[in-house]
């Protein structure tokens, strides 16, 4: 069982630390030439999270948002706890060239 004993959005990377030393880091690092990507929570206090219970984590898609020049795209990165879930937005802003989103884009890494 893995107990949080930090989580915090920095530079579009969600770390999730766990009690002894442990953690995950969700991260996009594609990304190319024609295309903005960003994390963004809604206000959410992360810290009321310290103490729960990791129970997972899931990627969800969102209809896109398709102005005169520009695609929008979101997912939501639901991390799943004892106490409830987080939720981010993972955005991407693009020409329509590049773009979309793959689950596997966003890096998950064990912290060891």
């Amino acid at each position: 069982m893995k107990i949080i004993s930090e989580v915090f959005l920095f530079n579009d990377v969600l770390s999730v630390m766990f009690e002894g030393g442990t953690g995950l880091k969700f991260e996009d690092d594609a990304g190319y030439c024609c295309e903005r990507r960003y994390m963004s929570n809604d206000g959410d206090d992360l810290s009321e999270y310290v103490g729960a219970r990791y129970v997972g984590y899931e990627v969800k898609d969102a209809p896109f948002i398709e102005d005169e020049y520009d695609l929008h795209e979101v997912q939501f990165l639901e991390i799943k706890t004892s106490k409830g879930s987080i939720t981010l937005s993972m955005h991407n802003e693009h020409n329509g060239y590049y773009g979309g989103f793959s689950a596997t884009g966003y890096f998950l890494t064990l912290y060891l």
